[in-house]
């Protein structure tokens, strides 16, 4: 995966509100041109959506 955060495709936007991801500009914005969307693995199915997906794309500071 490239992590480029300076190309875009089109005029996507991704919002994001994990502050403590090193991807995270200003509390709101992920710097990351493509994010990858993983299923959380262990939380069953449950149909909330924070059980069902997480960033792949994470990366602590």
């Amino acid at each position: 995966m490239n992590n480029n955060v300076h190309e875009r495709v089109g005029n996507q936007a991704i919002g994001c509100g994990v502050t403590s991801c090193r991807y995270n500009a200003e509390g709101s914005v992920c710097e990351l041109h493509r994010v990858e969307i993983k299923p959380c693995y262990g939380c069953g199915n449950t149909g909330k959506p924070e059980d069902e997906s997480c960033c792949g794309s994470y990366s602590h500071r």
